[in-house]
């Protein structure tokens, strides 16, 4: 069994996510949903898959400074 690479792990899953969300927008653009359960239902999965892909976004570029990265941060205004 050979070592997968975290981050091409978290590519993959990505483009998982984007083929999942694209079907399920799909659904909802063909007008395939017949009453409004199913329409929030599927709402609800497509801002699942979202966020999920945004946080593993974050993972690959984080946006927020690292703990030893905040001292070297000057204050505009005291």
């Amino acid at each position: 069994m050979q070592d997968t690479d975290p981050i091409s792990v978290i590519y993959r899953l990505q483009r998982y996510l984007e083929r999942e969300q694209d079907s399920h927008s799909m659904v909802l653009v063909a007008g395939g949903v017949d009453n409004m359960p199913d329409y929030k239902y599927i709402c609800g999965k497509i801002h699942t898959l979202d966020q999920i892909s945004q946080e593993l976004s974050n993972l690959l570029n984080p946006k927020e400074p690292k703990e030893n990265e905040e001292d070297k941060i000057t204050p505009i205004r005291s």
